[in-house]
């Protein structure tokens, strides 16, 4: 039995997840909530009485959110699930309550329950709800040594209950929502405290409790994402584009896209391949007929279509070379870690050491190294490291690049060592 499959088993037994009697029996499929499952709420009176019933609830309160990635425009939740002791499980429909800040403002100081909270957070934030403190039991397993965290995995690794996942990429934007995809949806928020309360129990047995509530308290008080600069310039394939004149392809394309799809709230892809654009942009076609030769722009284009992205490509065409744009700005920080060798090889051992230094401490603390200290900040370190290759110095330095008080206590003796060894 490995460590995960003894962790597991402990905390089975410990926590009253799973059968109590015997930890190798076969995990018991979780096929339907404990009170059937809940009406949607779709309208304000309803949404009143669920506002009323969480705010009520006692302890922590499970959240979870269903978008329509790949199907429809942006990120938008269209589904939003909770779960809390004394109120029961709700889903409630963004689509028919788009304001969700009543429910927000009664769970405000109430920790919520999230998996992967980082992909939620966006989504939730946007239709007025908000954590002020939360767990989140996807980081806690990471934090906790366990090679697979997702849901399912998580649920059936420590409470011994296995999820049906087989609605995860469905199209939630459907209305009416098929009664599958709402038991799916009831059974991911089902127990998401029981996971939580067990985690718990598991980090502080390791000792680790307080470094996830660091890390809980840095997702909760970050910041929203600003937009992304240059959105276009991530199309799938753009390092195949060279020239300032194919640059400009691209972004007349990909605009027309975004404009495209926004209006007609379908995800991008679904209007025009990444793909389709670069070849476009590579081949610089001189008219329609030659643009429906590339691949992407084949038989199933009408004519009407072709000719919006031929207007693009004539757009991009016809600019002066002062609007063309400009090769994208070097990225803030170090640059790729196989120019080191060759731009500073005294950083490049530095950068060598110091992954060594970290790998090594990961692996004793059983958690992914990712974890224990951002790779970007370990290369910003080594790239410039501050003068005095003192621990404190090391601290300061990392404090600065964001690292929280457990992972600076953890590794800043070792990449002190490490800075030391190739100064």
């Amino acid at each position: 039995m490995t460590d995960a499959q003894e962790t597991a088993a402990d905390l089975r037994t410990t926590t009253g997840g799973g059968p109590p009697d015997d930890v190798d029996k076969a995990p018991i499929p979780l096929l339907e909530p404990r009170e059937g499952i809940p009406p949607v709420v779709a309208d304000e009176d309803a949404l009143a009485r669920v506002v009323a019933a969480f705010a009520a609830g006692t302890g922590p309160v499970a959240v979870d959110a269903e978008r329509a990635s790949g199907y429809r425009y942006g990120q938008r939740a269209y589904l939003v699930q909770l779960r809390r002791e004394g109120a029961g499980s709700a889903l409630i429909d963004p689509v028919g309550c788009p304001d969700l800040s009543t429910l927000g403002d009664a769970l405000s100081g109430t920790e919520w329950i999230l998996h992967a909270a980082t992909q939620d957070l966006p989504c939730l934030r946007e239709i007025g709800m908000t954590p002020t403190s939360l767990f989140d039991t996807e980081l806690a397993g990471r934090l906790a040594g366990f090679p697979r965290v997702g849901l399912g995995a998580m649920v059936e690794g420590v409470l011994g209950y296995v999820l049906e996942k087989g609605h995860s990429a469905v199209d939630w934007s459907t209305r009416p929502l098929p009664e599958p995809w709402l038991r799916y949806a009831a059974l991911d928020v089902e127990l998401l405290v029981d996971l939580r309360d067990a985690l718990e129990k598991e980090l502080d047995r390791q000792g680790k409790l307080e470094w996830a509530h660091q890390e809980f308290e840095a997702i909760a008080s970050a910041p929203p994402a600003p937009p992304r600069k240059d959105p276009w310039r991530r199309t799938s394939g753009m390092h195949k584009v060279r020239r300032r004149r194919q640059m400009a392809v691209v972004r007349e394309l990909w605009e027309s896209r975004d404009r495209i799809a926004q209006r007609r709230d379908v995800s991008p892809g679904k209007v025009l391949g990444d793909a389709a654009i670069v070849e476009a942009a590579l081949a610089l076609p001189a008219n329609a007929t030659a643009l429906s030769a590339l691949p992407g722009f084949g038989q199933r284009m009408g004519r009407r279509q072709l000719e919006q992205w031929m207007a693009a490509v004539d757009r991009a065409r016809a600019l002066p070379e002062s609007e063309l744009p400009q090769p994208g700005a070097t990225p803030a920080g170090p640059p790729p870690p196989r120019a080191w060798a060759d731009k500073d090889p005294a950083a490049a051992a530095r950068l060598s050491a110091a992954r060594a230094a970290v790998s090594a401490l990961a692996e004793g603390l059983n958690l992914p190294q990712e974890n224990l200290i951002a790779p970007d900040t370990v290369r910003r370190l080594c790239w410039e490291p501050p003068q005095r290759r003192e621990p404190e110095a090391v601290a300061e330095a990392l404090a600065g690049y964001g690292a929280r008080p457990w992972q600076i206590e953890q590794v800043a003796p070792a990449l002190t060592e490490a800075l030391a060894a190739t100064a």
